[in-house]
């Protein structure tokens, strides 16, 4: 055997083999992707929540919400922002206190499709009826001499804004609610109060 033969090659150092380098770029790309999604996780951004319920059709002001710091990520444009409220912007459906506000739950004031008025149950109300709680209002038609006929619904989804209750004996228990009621339910539900009908609230579900 020749000398030549005996002597090895030398060793190729472990840094210069392009696994090592490509082993460090992985650990790096990895601790990096990590510290993104912990960085975009901490990101908030000032979102308003509802300070109160605010009832579908009632025009949303400044002091009907707070300001509060929320780490929404892609969600973040379904909710309203501090700089996104219009002044004339009104609740298409209730927003409960502390609920942050989506966007889906505001609209421009000339498209609201509801009203409010002011009824009085000839009977009390629960007392879990307050605002934000959808109820039935139920008409009984006068037949005269103090008799009516059988109840029936008069509007099948209104929303309570404020609840007036009446414990003294010449109230006879009854309440006088301030509703929020489908524009198409106004005329039937003047017409009802103008012939001294009857009229009774009740949660949803609970009249029979």
């Amino acid at each position: 055997m020749s000398v030549t033969e005996n002597v090895r090659a030398p060793r190729r150092a472990f840094w210069g083999d392009a696994r090592f380098f490509l082993g460090i770029l992985l650990v790096v790309a990895s601790v990096a992707g990590v510290w993104l999604v912990v960085a975009a996780a901490r990101q908030t951004a000032p979102t308003y929540a509802a300070a109160r319920t605010i009832v579908p059709g009632e025009v949303i002001s400044a002091g009907d919400l707070r300001v509060v710091d929320v780490a929404l990520g892609p969600l973040g444009d379904t909710y309203v922002s501090a700089d996104d409220l219009d002044d004339a912007a009104v609740a298409t459906r209730t927003i409960a206190a502390g609920e942050l506000v989506p966007t889906a739950s505001v609209g421009a004031a000339d498209s609201a499709r509801t009203t409010s008025v002011v009824v009085r149950s000839t009977v009390d109300v629960p007392a879990s009826v307050t605002a934000g709680t959808v109820v039935e209002v139920w008409s009984a038609p006068p037949l005269g001499q103090g008799e009516y006929d059988e109840p029936r619904i008069l509007v099948a989804d209104a929303t309570v804004v404020s609840v007036t209750r009446d414990d003294s004996m010449i109230g006879g228990g009854a309440a006088a609610l301030e509703l929020v009621i489908p524009r198409a339910d106004v005329a039937a539900t003047l017409a009802a109060m103008a012939d001294e009908a009857a009229l009774s609230v009740v949660p949803t579900g609970a009249g029979s």
